[in-house]
């Protein structure tokens, strides 16, 4: 079972957790980068994120 670390709420399916894209820039050799940040549902927490590339 997986909790928020911040309000101890349960994160089972995937509607209780927000994917956000924070950020989406263009870099070195053109190639785009996408910024994510997982935040827990009921208190808005993050919980992770991640970086996405593409060329």
């Amino acid at each position: 079972m997986v909790h928020c670390p911040e309000c101890d709420a349960e994160l089972t399916d995937q509607d209780d957790v927000e994917f956000l894209d924070m950020d989406s820039t263009t870099g070195f050799f053109t190639a785009s980068k996408r910024f994510y940040l997982v935040a827990c549902g009921d208190c808005g927490a993050a919980i992770g994120s991640g970086v996405a590339g593409a060329m």
